[in-house]
């Protein structure tokens, strides 16, 4: 990669002296989204869009040095022309494109390619080099529309609470949780959010984003409000003495990996929803060849296997790369 290398604090643009969503402190950083592997604390200057800005700010510090820029707005650098580009991941994802005498790579992020309602939809972006995770880059992986998805979660909420208990839904703090509480039936029950969830509500919300914003589990709401409520708290508090106040209860996971058989059983959960913010093989495919590249480079997933199914089928080079990237592996993750 001429405009883009690998070094051992990530990826780097040589010509715009600027690392791309880089895994050591480095003095200046663009982040592709506020994922905490992706957005790391350290850095002395930030450049992320917009919709990052105050999560950013939450998870690693108010007094960050932090530049934010919208959409298809370039700017240049060092004769380096940047521009973000929607990535369809969670608000503020971006996809990074680079273009220097006549070359142009993009850096993809994290991405989905079906609309979630939340995130600004993916947009293809033209170039010759694309770096592309593949957190799901098997043919095993094939999602389900989000409509059937929350259709699912909808009837499992509804016949816990004609049942008499409580639904405590695991997720993403950042990205998932909202995209669940924008498509509940709010007819069913009440909805509330774990503080980690409720915090990165009100981070989005102070940046435009829009969300319904629900109430924070607290000592003081009575547990007679939680009956027939659905709670929202990342995958960290799943068996923590926090979840004794809404028994009876079912759990539920939303993640990619529940599409594998014995997914949701190893993590002791009573049901398993396959809602993923990454694409899945099919939506991986199709963005790599919707920016007719003709070098792909992979990260995070089943690098090997996607590599192999790019050169021998769609024609395209593909090149490995060993990156800290962990996609839906995170410590947020449900695994």
């Amino acid at each position: 990669m001429n405009l883009l290398e690998l070094t051992p604090s990530g990826l780097y643009c040589p010509q715009a002296d600027i690392f791309i969503d880089p895994w050591k402190p480095v003095e200046k950083a663009i982040i592709t989204h506020a994922h905490s592997d992706h957005s790391r604390y350290g850095m002395k200057h930030y450049l992320a869009h917009h919709h990052s800005a105050e999560v950013m700010r939450l998870r690693l510090g108010q007094e960050i040095s932090l530049e934010t820029m919208d959409y298809n707005v370039p700017i240049q650098i060092n004769g380096v022309q940047v521009s973000l580009h929607p990535a369809g991941h969670i608000p503020g994802s971006s996809q990074i494109r680079l273009e220097y005498k006549g070359k142009i790579v993009v850096v993809s992020g994290d991405y989905k390619v079906e609309d979630d309602g939340l995130s600004a939809p993916f947009e293809a972006v033209k170039c010759h080099e694309y770096v592309s995770e593949c957190t799901f880059g098997m043919p095993i992986y094939k999602w389900q529309s989000q409509k059937e998805i929350f259709e699912s979660l909808n009837d499992w909420w509804k016949k816990n609470t004609e049942q008499g208990r409580n639904s405590v839904v695991f997720a993403y703090s950042l990205g998932k949780a909202q995209r669940i509480i924008n498509h509940l039936d709010y007819s069913i029950g009440e909805v509330f959010a774990h503080g980690a969830v409720w915090n990165t509500n009100q981070a989005l919300i102070a940046n435009g984003v829009k969300i319904i914003d629900i109430p924070k589990v607290t000592q003081e709401i009575p547990k007679s409000r939680f009956k027939g409520a659905l709670i929202i708290a990342p995958p960290s508090a799943m068996g923590s003495p926090w979840m004794k106040k809404f028994s009876p209860y079912r759990t539920g996971i939303c993640s990619g990996w529940m599409n594998i058989r014995g997914a949701r059983r190893r993590r002791a959960a009573d049901a398993g929803f396959v809602l993923s913010d990454h694409a899945d093989w099919e939506g991986l495919v199709s963005a790599i060849k919707s920016t007719e590249a003709e070098k792909v480079y992979l990260t995070n997933g089943s690098t090997a296997v996607f590599s192999r199914y790019l050169e021998e089928v769609e024609k395209i080079q593909a090149v490995e790369l060993e990156t800290l990237f962990e996609g839906e592996n995170g410590s947020e993750a449900v695994d």
